[in-house]
């Protein structure tokens, strides 16, 4: 039995791809920055990897003589800046037309219908962060029980609520109603419900988050492997982003560190295919908020969990990892960053010190999951199997 696992570090981007200008993100370099705002960073094990030794990072100290792993780093050609384009991408599908974005909030005939159709009027409806935005129409909702919609640079529908005063169950259907309304001239990428409740007097989002993407519009490498007779075994919001399509089981996950301990998890299972794993917490607790001390912390505590990881591996399994995206903490705003994503690999079987240089699309790496699964390739990517095996 052999598997890949393939770890998705949300938004840790190594720095700005040459078309970032054009997406307002010049000089983004999310880990870049996270190091020089944490000089203390202490990342051994990527270190030993070889996330020092990618071809032109601005964090060439890193560096080791000989890494463990094979290393590069990746560009996007999808355009966009999303979790739905990055990962679509990773599996082997390229998105020409961006999803829309509501800089100005959603049209008013379309929150009319909403409303209509979920029994209830709404607050919000513009841009914000999260965080900021339940402080500070929280006590509006609380009091009324009207429901707290936003969005972001992002295509995305997020509607808040306090379930003390909206229950999950009751969230969860109202997002199904938003998802089967935005299509069309309306549509969106995802609908995100965001939970939340007051600890200790203040407003705590909980790790009920739950995501309606749209459907991949052709067959993934999750397709693929899941088609080929093996397991496509989606951790964190993996499921919710391909909408359930190719995947075989999945968990739901409350943060990183469980989502490693699902991962670990996960290996040990006697199966033969593909471990998805998404960790969310370095795009959504540290990026979004733009805190680079946090965000580095976050880092530290993954890299203490790959010796696990590692040790969790069986022969003939691949230990692949890579971002879907940047979300730069010190850039300005508070969302995505157009950059270069990370790619290391790891395994017995993964020739140590290889330069895997820079490839040209996410999807080489859904195409190499592909090739040694033995399942047929998605649509895009070149598989670097050869290069990288012994």
């Amino acid at each position: 039995m052999s598997k890949v696992i393939l770890i998705v570090t949300d938004s840790m981007g190594v720095g700005a791809m040459p078309d970032a200008a054009a997406y307002g993100d010049a000089g983004a370099d999310t880990f870049g920055h996270i190091r020089e705002n944490k000089k203390d960073l202490h990342v051994p094990n990527l270190r030993k990897l070889g996330i020092g030794n990618i071809e032109g990072v601005s964090f060439s100290d890193l560096a080791v003589p000989s890494p463990a792993g094979a290393f590069g780093k990746m560009a996007e050609i999808s355009k966009g800046k999303d979790t739905i384009t990055g990962h679509w991408e990773i599996a082997g599908i390229y998105t020409d037309t961006p999803f829309r974005t509501y800089p100005d909030g959603f049209p008013e005939s379309f929150i009319r219908e909403f409303e209509k159709a979920i029994g209830r009027e709404v607050i919000g409806n513009y841009p914000a962060s999260g965080t900021e935005i339940i402080e500070l129409l929280g006590p509006e909702h609380e009091a009324t029980g009207k429901p707290i919609v936003y969005t972001s640079a992002d295509s995305v529908f997020q509607i808040a609520a306090n379930i003390e005063v909206i229950p999950l169950k009751e969230l969860y259907r109202i997002c199904e109603e938003a998802r089967r309304l935005l299509v069309g001239d309306v549509a969106c990428g995802r609908v995100i419900a965001r939970p939340y409740v007051i600890e200790n007097g203040k407003r705590v989002r909980t790790s009920d988050r739950k995501d309606y993407a749209v459907s991949p519009p052709e067959e993934t490498v999750l397709d693929k492997v899941s088609g080929a007779g093996k397991t496509v075994y989606a951790i964190g919001k993996i499921r919710d982003i391909f909408n359930g399509q190719g995947v075989t089981e999945a968990v739901h996950t409350d943060n990183n560190m469980d989502g490693v301990d699902k991962t670990v998890e996960a290996i040990k299972k006697d199966f033969d295919g593909f471990v998805f794993t998404n960790l969310v917490d370095f795009d959504s607790q540290y990026g979004h908020r733009r805190d680079p001390e946090g965000y580095g912390r976050c880092i530290e505590e993954f890299d203490s969990r790959i010796p696990e990881i590692i040790s969790a591996l069986r022969h003939d399994d691949i230990l692949m990892i890579c971002a879907d995206h940047g979300n730069d903490p010190v850039h300005s705003g508070f969302d995505h960053t157009r950059e270069y994503v990370p790619l290391l690999v790891y395994g017995d079987s993964v020739t140590a010190g290889t330069d895997l240089g820079t490839r040209k699309t996410f999807a080489d790496v859904g195409a190499t999951v592909a090739d040694i699964l033995g399942a047929e390739p998605a649509a895009i990517g070149e598989s670097f199997k050869e290069v990288i095996l012994k």
